[in-house]
């Protein structure tokens, strides 16, 4: 089965962004998995605080990644898989898709303005070493507006 890989926050690009990956999934009859990324806690003076906070992080991460995806059950009939993983998001995003051979495409969004995020900036300058394709969607991309059949 061919699995569309989406890296999901609260922001525009990347809700266009698993939109383009449910319809493509759809057309397909493939599956959709969202990656929700927390940043690990730069400090350490008490690493009780620094785990609660990466905690709550987590929670954060894991409540936005099962909306994003009872959004998308809704509006496409697929039911994603979730992981929420803590760390450096190219470094976990390219263990992800080393270990994970099924992926068929890596769909991320771009921000508006002069800088697309860390993440695309990083896999569009690596996208040759990459197993699988790289979707970058902006964030205003809308395929309602005419026919993308990608």
């Amino acid at each position: 089965m061919r699995t569309f890989l989406v890296v999901t926050d609260e922001s525009e690009e990347a809700r266009a962004a698993l939109r383009f990956a449910a319809r493509r999934a759809v057309a397909v009859d493939g599956a959709v998995h969202i990656l929700a990324l927390v940043r690990q806690q730069n400090f350490s003076a008490f690493g009780a605080v620094q785990a609660t906070i990466e905690q709550e992080a987590r929670d954060r991460a894991e409540m936005l990644a099962h909306g994003v995806a009872g959004n998308l059950l809704a509006e496409s009939g697929i039911m994603p898989t979730i992981s929420v993983k803590i760390g450096n998001g190219q470094k976990i995003l390219g263990e992800f898709l080393e270990s994970h051979s099924e992926v068929a495409a890596l769909i991320l969004g771009a921000a508006k303005g002069s800088s697309p995020g860390p993440l695309v900036t990083h896999f569009s300058a690596h996208a040759g070493q990459l197993h699988c394709p790289l979707y970058i969607i902006p964030s205003n991309y809308d395929e309602t507006d005419a026919d993308h059949g990608v």
